[in-house]
């Protein structure tokens, strides 16, 4: 029996930090800068810059247009596997982004789940 509560409490383990080191990997994959196309808005597509930063084990960051005027500050950020959940304000309106992972330079989504969203890092240029 202390055998068994052992293997259990070895796989607990390894679960959690299992856990921790995907969250972690995603905060660093999406750290950064995204430019994100939000299509068929009311007021036709939208572009948007985010900026991504990693603190401690989440994510925080603004919303800035095209000429680099913050819009919004994200108010929260969930991460799941290979996505984020971004809660910000627009135009006076609380609103939901999610990002997915599509490949090291780029995200799909949708927001609010009603508009599409595609997006793709914005690299330093050297």
């Amino acid at each position: 029996m202390k055998k068994f509560k052992a293997v259990l409490v070895i796989l607990f383990v390894l679960s959690i930090t299992t856990a921790v080191k995907a969250q972690t990997s995603n905060t660093e994959y999406f750290s950064g800068k995204w430019s994100v196309i939000l299509k068929g808005t009311p007021n036709g597509d939208a572009k948007m810059i985010f900026v991504l930063e990693k603190k401690v084990d989440s994510l925080t960051g603004v919303v800035l247009d095209t000429t680099g005027n913050q819009i919004s500050k994200i108010d929260k950020a969930e991460l799941k596997d290979t996505t984020v959940t971004l809660y910000f304000n627009a135009q006076g309106y609380d609103v939901s982004l999610v990002l997915n992972r599509k490949d090291e330079d780029h995200v799909t989504g949708s927001l609010l789940n009603m508009f599409d969203a595609e997006g793709e890092r914005i690299k330093a240029k050297k």
